[in-house]
């Protein structure tokens, strides 16, 4: 839900960046170039001369000067992807990335293909596509995915100190059926994952027709919560959708927005659907809405958490309304370090997460499935094999997770989590592109299982 303290992560460190809008296709043919028997010569990668391959050509190059000059980069990229990520940061990107050297150019179409280069000792990824000009609209750095469950699980253990994975295959009836897993039944913190019980309560109450996708709510001061979103933004008293939050909620992890939705629904609704779903874990009750999870966290710290901590669950929900509704949002200061992760948090496990998105699934609302598939937070599957992707993570100070699940072309599904944990410090930069590596290959392994 990320804390008011946590900077946004650079571009390149998480999955950079636009969405893709071309498929990579068919392995690029291998070629080699015939020598003497006495010597041994290694050949230049070969970079196809098609648009992609021209702007790849050139982005080699770029990597070698940074920082570009705007009017160069509006050469190469679209006005769309440079709408979303401006010239400054796609300067950043290409310093983490100063000098790479290309190794393979593994898939290739006109419009886009897939490369492996090697950027200061490590190896990575490189997903590019062009538009019908030929100019960049889509670009991926990405950390390469393991071939084995054996690769997976050693790379896990590097990610964080507590950890958390499970891929499970989805049965008709809604089981899950675990294909590979590490501590699936550990409950951790969730931090915006447990948006997806939010909205398995908004989705529950409106098949019940108690209200529906178009009801409005307002955004009044008190409902107001601090970043991730946008909502806190607009003026009080403004009105937004059921269905706008909700979109907004899942997709930019939107806080004002939860709250909005929790409050509609009632917080002991989403404490039953928790429990009804298979978290019942008492830490969630009473269910904080991110307003009082940051004023617990971040105002006069210890105190409030502490004064909390030492109550019934009763005393609980009397001290969220009568001391913490009245702190204001300025009291909340900046933390740097992992605070209260056990005790004043949201929590799961990885079999936890997957018996929500079963059950999300099984509502049969059309609207659940477009909002939860509006990003995919750069995982990049193959999507003429993988056409539904729904996505949901979570992330504090020294918490970082990450679930999906995904539905084959021949309508197979399955769901993959991996949690990670560091109660010491903050987590490094470049988890989340891990992670995102760990789940692609989790994906393709569990098809193949």
């Amino acid at each position: 839900m990320n804390t008011p303290s946590k900077p946004a992560r650079l571009l390149a460190a998480a999955a950079v960046a636009a969405t893709l809008t071309a498929c990579v296709g068919q392995p690029l043919p291998a070629q080699a170039t015939s020598t003497p028997a006495t010597a041994t010569v290694t050949a230049a990668p070969v970079i196809p001369g098609t648009p992609a391959g021209r702007q790849l050509r050139w982005l080699l190059d770029a990597a070698t000067r940074p920082p570009i000059a705007e009017s160069e980069l509006a050469g190469h990229f679209s006005a769309a992807f440079l709408k979303n990520i401006p010239a400054a940061q796609l300067n950043q990107v290409l310093a983490v990335y100063k000098g790479m050297r290309l190794e393979q150019v593994v898939e290739s179409r006109d419009t886009a293909l897939l490369a492996r280069v090697v950027a200061g000792g490590a190896p990575y990824e490189v997903v590019l596509a062009v538009d019908g000009a030929g100019l960049i609209d889509g670009l991926q750095f990405r950390v390469p995915a393991p071939k084995s469950w054996a690769e997976l699980d050693e790379r896990l253990k590097k990610v964080a100190p507590q950890t958390g994975f499970l891929a499970a295959e989805l049965t008709k009836g809604g089981a899950c059926r675990p294909v590979h897993a590490v501590a699936r039944d550990t409950a951790r913190p969730l931090g915006s994952m447990v948006k997806l019980y939010v909205l398995g309560a908004v989705a529950e109450r409106i098949r019940s027709g108690a209200f529906g996708w178009d009801t409005q709510l307002t955004i009044t001061p008190e409902l107001k919560s601090l970043p991730s979103g946008e909502l806190q933004n607009r003026p009080d008293h403004s009105k937004v959708s059921v269905l706008e939050a909700a979109r907004l909620m899942i997709s930019i992890s939107d806080n004002t927005a939860t709250d909005l939705l929790i409050h509609k629904v009632g917080r002991k609704a989403v404490e039953r659907t928790m429990r009804a779903w298979g978290a019942p874990d008492k830490r969630n009750v009473p269910l904080l809405t991110t307003r009082e999870l940051f004023v617990l966290k971040g105002a006069d710290h210890p105190r409030h958490a502490k004064r909390y901590l030492s109550l019934g669950t009763a005393e609980r929900r009397a001290y969220l309304d009568k001391v913490v509704a009245k702190v204001p949002l300025s009291a909340v200061k900046p933390w740097n370090a992992p605070r209260e992760l056990d005790t004043i948090e949201y929590f799961g496990s990885p079999a936890d997460i997957c018996q929500a998105y079963s059950r999300l699934a099984r509502i049969g609302d059309r609207r659940v499935g477009e909002v939860l598939s509006i990003t995919d937070a750069g995982l990049g599957l193959n999507r003429s094999q993988w056409p539904a992707v729904w996505f949901k993570g979570g992330s504090e100070t020294g918490l970082s997770d990450l679930s999906f699940l995904a539905r084959t072309s021949e309508g197979k599904a399955y769901v993959v989590t991996v949690m990670a944990v560091d109660p010491g410090a903050p987590l490094g930069g470049q988890v989340v592109m891990e992670q995102l590596a760990l789940v692609r290959g989790a994906f393709a392994l569990a098809k193949d299982s």
